[in-house]
């Protein structure tokens, strides 16, 4: 059953569905809501983009997150006084 993926018929039973959730009336302002809705997503993803390209690129496991190495004088403030 999901080998096939979607065929036309389920793209039209979607179609039916979403005109009797929405009704004619309302559904060209949906349509619209969401097309200005994508060209966000779309101008939001190309900026994110762009600013990853232009962002100098420093040590790959600082830039996933992973925990800067400690220093000396970081273990000695970190560690309980005896």
């Amino acid at each position: 059953m999901l080998r096939n993926g979607l065929e036309p018929w389920h793209l039209l039973i979607v179609a039916i569905v979403v005109i009797v959730l929405f009704g004619s009336k309302k559904l060209p302002d949906t349509a619209r809501a969401l097309g200005k809705s994508m060209r966000i997503l779309k101008s939001e993803a190309k900026a994110m983009k762009e600013t990853d390209a232009q962002a100098p690129h420093t040590d790959p496991q600082m830039a996933h997150g992973a925990p800067a190495p400690h220093t000396d004088a970081q273990v000695a403030r970190t560690e309980p006084h005896a």
